[in-house]
């Protein structure tokens, strides 16, 4: 995944008025911008290479899991042409101003390896993905220096292990019915990225509480505890049992703080309830093991940086996702995405301000472009930019958003607008 970032010369133009910005104390008010957050805080607004580049059979490119999945052999020699595409890429983005921020593993990997050995299930992946990183510390790693290993692997895990909804599809019954090392040139930081929401218990309730703090474990500690504590959280270990693979002393030591920042996409507020007759005991799955009910609401908000925060010893973050849905044929008045950039932003300065360690943000998403989960296709998208599918050429012309964020981002002050008549907040996708 590609995160473009506001250019350096942008940042330094805000500089000397961001620090005061920062020390000033008190909430912010009906205005917003740039300089209402620390100097060097990155901004950016997010793709991902699957999602838009298209070209799907071209250039030696071969089928990912996600070919397959949506019905649209990864080893071996590298492909010069897709080396080819990357470092034109990564060179036109500098050459704009434009430093890239890239995620190696979204979800999509080479089919080959999922016939060959199961991917993902199989311990021969490490190998496998420790080559084709160096590849990309080698071939990238002079001009890329922020990079993500993986893009939410605890949702990954849950949609394409346990339910089916993702590549490589596999479940099954009675929950589903399915078919099926730095280089020399790195010297960068490199992290990884998970799905987040921000739970809330439905009611006051002893139960309902004690049901969030499972969510919590079973959805970020699963990923999380490991890389800060060495350990899976207490809770999923007594419920889990013998599903959950045990560490060694070694491996304990190796995981904490194996990571030099941690990304998070977050779209939406979960409410959650107790409900441990949520499946019988003989039928345990994650969600069966989680013995809550969730219910999605929307309107995301920054309360789960206070939660990573409290709970991780206040790591670097990097948001990488986090948007607003509305209808692809929306062309160009958005006004309800950024009344909801406008809101989050104000709330992430306040975040900053009260001591999250949180570095930067990028917008989901650049551009129209495919969603793979949550209704997914081309009818729904979060991009700043509409994309005229009907043309030939793909035209893209800014809509409203776009527009804002370009100003903010200038440092232009702007009143945050009033709420629409009857406007919510949209439900994530991934």
């Amino acid at each position: 995944m590609t995160r473009l970032r506001l250019p350096r010369a942008a940042l330094l133009l805000v500089a000397a008025t961001a620090a005061a910005a920062a020390a000033s104390s008190g909430e912010l008010g009906g205005v917003l911008s740039r300089d209402d957050f620390p100097e060097g805080f990155v901004f950016g607004a997010g793709t991902s290479a699957y999602q838009w580049e298209g070209a799907a059979a071209e250039d030696g490119r071969s089928p990912s899991v996600w070919d397959t999945f949506a019905h649209a052999d990864g080893r071996g020699e590298v492909n010069p042409k897709g080396l080819e595409y990357y470092n034109n890429l990564i060179n036109e983005l500098l050459d704009h101003g434009i430093e890239p921020h890239v995620t190696l593993f979204q979800y999509d990997l080479p089919q080959v390896l999922e016939d060959e050995y199961n991917g993902w299930l199989s311990p021969q992946i490490i190998d496998d993905f420790t080559a084709y990183s160096d590849v990309c510390f080698r071939e990238f790693g002079d001009r890329v220096t922020n990079w993500t290993t993986l893009n939410e692997p605890n949702a990954f895990a849950l949609l394409g292990y346990d339910v089916g909804f993702a590549p490589p599809g596999r479940c099954s019954e009675p929950f589903g019915n399915c078919s099926n090392g730095d280089s020399e040139k790195q010297h960068g930081i490199i992290g990884m990225n998970i799905f987040i929401y921000d739970f809330v218990p439905l009611t006051n309730s002893m139960e309902d509480t004690t049901a969030t703090e499972r969510a919590k474990a079973f959805y970020a500690g699963w990923f999380l505890d490991p890389l800060y504590h060495g350990e899976y959280p207490d809770i999923m270990k007594k419920i889990v049992g013998s599903k959950l693979p045990k560490f060694s002393i070694k491996q304990s030591k190796q995981l904490i703080n194996s990571v030099d920042f941690l990304g998070v996409n977050y779209y939406s507020i979960m409410y959650v309830k107790d409900d441990p007759q949520s499946a019988p005991s003989n039928e345990r799955d994650f969600l069966a093991d989680l013995s809550a009910k969730t219910m999605y609401m929307s309107n995301s908000t920054t309360r789960v940086l206070e939660y990573l925060k409290q709970s991780y010893g206040n790591p670097p973050i990097y948001i990488h996702e986090n948007g607003y849905a509305m209808k692809q044929d929306v062309v160009f008045d958005d006004g309800p995405r950024v009344e909801f950039l406008s809101e989050h932003l104000r709330s992430l300065a306040d975040s900053v301000r009260n001591g999250s360690n949180t570095k930067g943000y990028f917008v989901w998403s650049l551009m129209d472009l495919y969603e793979l989960l949550g209704g997914g296709g081309l009818g729904t998208t979060y991009g700043l930019y509409y994309v005229d599918f009907a043309d030939k050429d793909l035209k893209r012309y800014p809509r409203r958003s776009a527009l804002w964020y370009a100003d903010f981002l200038k440092g232009r002050s702007g009143v945050i607008p009033a709420r629409a008549s009857g406007s919510s907040l949209a439900v994530s996708s991934v």
